[in-house]
């Protein structure tokens, strides 16, 4: 059970990691970026959902 959870908190790490290197990569206003990279950070896992939804997304997945 504790594998899991460790498991599922890694990846989530990673997941949310990868949604603030887009986020700041993104064309985005400044003041987005930050309140994005601050919802990610402080609500980790529903931060993340939102912002995969509805959030701002790097050059490289727009091109």
């Amino acid at each position: 059970m504790f594998e899991l959870g460790g498991l599922f908190g890694l990846i989530l790490l990673a997941l949310d990691i990868w949604a603030i290197v887009s986020i700041i990569s993104s064309s985005a206003s400044t003041g987005s970026k930050v309140l994005w990279t601050l919802l990610v950070i402080v609500l980790p896992l529903l931060g993340f959902i939102i912002w995969f939804f509805a959030g701002p997304r790097g050059s490289a997945r727009n091109a």
